[in-house]
This record gives structure tokens, C-alpha cells and sequence, in this order.
């Protein structure tokens, strides 16, 4: 039977837990930051694009 750590979840052995630590660190800088950069990036540009389209190019007034 599994230990049972304080707060009653199973105790993870130390050697698991930094594989799974550095699987989450791969993760997130190889997968999700690039992922949500693109994104932010995106749709910053879509959302000055549809400003654009509906309220005319910056510049001065003609």
C-alpha cells in the first residue's frame, strides 16, 4: 500500500517527483510560452487590424 503523506494525498518519492518537475519545465518553456507569445502577439495585431478596419488608418485628420 502507498505511503500517505500529511495532508492525504500519496507520497511521491523524490526521484518521480524531480522527473516530473523537469517534464513541466520542458513543457511549459518549450510548449506553452512560445504557444502563448504567438497567441498575445496575434491577437494584439487582429484586434489594431479590426480597430483599423472599422475606424479608418492612424494619421492625421484629412
Amino acid at each position: 500500500m502507498a505511503d500517505i503523506g500529511d495532508d492525504g494525498s500519496a507520497a511521491v518519492p523524490a526521484e518521480n517527483l524531480r522527473k516530473l518537475e523537469i517534464r513541466m519545465f520542458l513543457f511549459l518553456t518549450v510548449v506553452l510560452a512560445p504557444a502563448l507569445s504567438v497567441a498575445i502577439v496575434g491577437g494584439l495585431g487582429f484586434a489594431i487590424w479590426i480597430f483599423q478596419a472599422i475606424a479608418g488608418p492612424p494619421g492625421p485628420p484629412a
